[in-house]
């Protein structure tokens, strides 16, 4: 199961939103700079060459101050959502932050910057590090789980699934209430048996069950313990469990595919 499908898909959803919502804020600013506000509304209306030669005129009329930090921020977004420029867009980004970190577009720069390196570029090593740096240089901010989780799905990515249990714990030891903490369960019970550690695997899936009883991950777990049963050569039971699936699976033909193995098996045995 593609647990970061949701992720690039709400990923996906903020390039069509994220606009509408500055819209909105820019009509509440009432200190905002002249030549500002008109380089934002050059970009609403889709003229992103237009509104980046008015933004690199406010950084010509204001090298440094919030002003500056701005201009950059809004240059960033425009290189990242509007012109799919992903090294444009994190050197305007970084340079927000060399500005000033602690300003008001600091964290969410540092928030692009982040997953520029994990959607966009793809380099996990430093999607790490700048997910730690939300973390660590932000802690009066929230959605710290989310960025521990991001931190664990790109180690299962890079297939380090030891380092990806431990972060999957940090996520649930330091953010037991977390939104993520159901599917943080779940991904770690998918990568016990992917270790083949079966027997913690089931030992987790029964604390599973009692926590979540209704969960959207019922049928993905029922399927990896019949495996652990199938693969520990309980073929009896793993059939039965495999098939309480029929009807409602997913991957209705890899299930079939694991029912007809198990009967050749057991037919072999007798």
């Amino acid at each position: 199961m593609d647990v970061t499908s949701p992720i690039s898909m709400w990923y996906k959803l903020r390039i069509g939103t994220f606009i509408l919502a500055w819209v909105f804020l820019a009509s509440c600013s009432e200190q905002m700079d002249p030549l500002l506000q008109r380089a934002d509304n050059e970009w609403v209306q889709g003229r992103n060459h237009s509104a980046i030669k008015m933004f690199n005129e406010v950084l010509r009329n204001n090298p440094s101050g919030a002003v500056a930090e701005e201009a950059l921020f809004r240059l960033g977004e425009i290189h990242h959502f509007s012109l799919n420029n992903n090294s444009r867009s994190l050197f305007y980004f970084q340079e927000v932050l060399k500005i000033n970190r602690k300003g008001e577009f600091g964290y969410p720069a540092q928030k692009y910057i982040a997953e520029i390196a994990e959607f966009g570029l793809k380099h996990y090593d430093q999607a790490i590090i700048e997910y730690q740096n939300l973390i660590n240089k932000y802690a009066n901010k929230s959605g710290h789980d989310d960025h521990q989780y991001r931190i664990a799905t790109i180690y299962y990515k890079k297939q380090n699934y030891e380092q990806a249990l431990v972060e999957l714990k940090i996520l649930l030891d330091n953010y037991p209430k977390s939104s993520r903490a159901e599917e943080s369960k779940f991904k770690t019970i998918e990568i016990l048996y992917t270790l083949s550690r079966c027997p913690k695997a089931r030992e987790q899936y029964r604390k599973f069950n009692l926590e979540y009883s209704d969960s959207r991950f019922k049928e993905d777990l029922d399927f990896i313990v019949a495996s652990c049963l199938e693969e520990e050569g309980h073929l009896q039971e793993a059939y039965n469990q495999f098939k309480t699936l029929e009807g409602h699976y997913i991957y209705p033909a890899i299930l079939k595919m694991k029912l007809n193995g198990i009967e050749k098996r057991m037919k072999k045995q007798r």
